[in-house]
């Protein structure tokens, strides 16, 4: 039986505490990966997300960081580098899907969801890059919605279009120091943050999607272990979309 692809890497995954991080946490966790969980709020989730890896035998800790904040990103890279002494593999993965039409977007919806989706990409990425070395991996979560219009989706598509830029850009300024940098685009995936989308609009997205249902947590997970991993070792740059194919 082969090892765990990941065995005796460390990995940091923002905003890991529950829905498609905590899938993340959970999915390195099986590739044999120490994983740093980091959460803002929902300190009770991810300590309980801790429980459960280190119970199915993972080395796993929760830390507590606001990664919009510059100096708690950087904060939280260093407390993951102390307690587990290096790092290899950061996901980025914290963000916010608020969503307001175009009349009712005011400066604090600005500030907050371009600081959170694009400014913890940033700052924990500046940050991570002090540790990183050969065959680190630094991989985003993106969105479909980068590359298509939807009403009251202006920032944060923009948001994540930003994202691929940052893509794109990084793996041209890392991928010399041996680091890979991509991302994941996922469709309509259930999570907590989607919970609320009315039954008309989770039907007609399955209705174009040849697959027949919408994305799971875990299916964005096993994209991420693929490009945290060595078998990912020749794709830079790239983002993937991952919504099963979906027309339209």
């Amino acid at each position: 039986m082969s090892s765990p692809r990941l065995k005796d890497k460390v990995a940091l995954v923002t905003g890991g505490s529950r829905g498609i991080g905590a899938a993340i946490a959970r999915r390195l966790a099986q590739e044999g990966a120490r994983v740093a969980v980091n959460y803002h709020t929902s300190a009770g989730q991810a300590q309980a997300l801790v429980d459960e890896l280190r119970a199915l035998g993972a080395e796993a800790e929760a830390f507590q960081a606001d990664v919009s904040n510059v100096g708690q990103a950087e904060r939280l890279v260093a407390l993951t580098v102390e307690r587990f002494g290096k790092l290899d593999v950061l996901v980025n993965n914290a963000g916010i899907a608020e969503l307001r039409p175009l009349g009712k977007i005011d400066p604090d919806h600005y500030q907050r969801l371009l600081n959170t989706n694009i400014g913890s990409a940033l700052f924990v990425t500046q940050a991570a890059t002090r540790h990183l070395g050969a065959g680190g991996r630094v991989i985003a979560i993106s969105s479909v919605m980068a590359n298509f219009g939807f009403p009251g989706a202006s920032l944060y598509s923009a948001s994540k279009a930003a994202l691929g830029s940052l893509v794109r850009t990084w793996s041209t300024e890392l991928g010399p120091r041996g680091i890979t940098v991509n991302a994941v685009a996922p469709g309509l995936t259930e999570t907590d943050m989607t919970a609320d989308f009315p039954p008309e609009t989770r039907a007609a997205v399955i209705s174009r999607t040849p697959l027949g249902r919408l994305g799971q947590p875990a299916d964005i997970a096993n994209i991420v272990a693929f490009l945290a991993s060595d078998d990912a070792c020749w794709v830079n740059g790239q983002t993937i979309t991952a919504d099963g194919g979906k027309v339209g």
